[in-house]
């Protein structure tokens, strides 16, 4: 029984954070995947941060969702690439630590681990925690960017 509890929150934190990622994950995918494999191959990793940081900082504070300083990518022959983006999230003493998963029609994260400064008694408490923090940390969604 507790494990089929800890499934269910852990399927509960992966899609609050899917869903507030939904916005950052599209605009990452307006640039093309074979990009993101160059930069990869070629450890441009500042390019990779800061095609990222312009994607995060349209719709998250500044400083609570950051590149992880890792990517990764998988090519196959019969079906298209696959880039893995490695981010943090630190707010409202929740810290995640998770992989952005991009493919051509779709996005996907994987959570690795999650710290709390706090402590809580039951895994729905800091499931409850880590969803206020995801919100708190998100921009009001009438956020314009200005033209450059």
């Amino acid at each position: 029984m507790l494990l089929t509890q800890r499934n269910s929150e852990t399927m509960l934190r992966c899609q609050a954070l899917a869903e507030a990622l939904r916005e950052v994950a599209g605009e990452l995918r307006l640039v093309d995947l074979a990009d993101f494999v160059t930069f990869i191959h070629k450890e441009q990793f500042t390019n990779i941060q800061d095609v990222v940081n312009s994607s995060i900082e349209l719709f998250f504070k500044h400083g609570t969702l950051t590149y992880g300083a890792m990517a990764s990518f998988e090519l196959e022959w019969d079906r298209p690439p696959t880039v893995t983006i490695c981010l943090e999230f630190n707010h409202s003493s929740v810290s995640i630590l998770f992989d952005l998963v991009l493919q051509t029609f779709d996005a996907g994260v994987e959570i690795r681990a999650i710290s709390f400064a706090d402590h809580f008694t039951t895994p729905s408490e800091e499931t409850k925690k880590i969803v206020a923090a995801i919100a708190a940390a998100r921009l009001s969604r009438s956020y314009k960017r200005l033209p450059r």
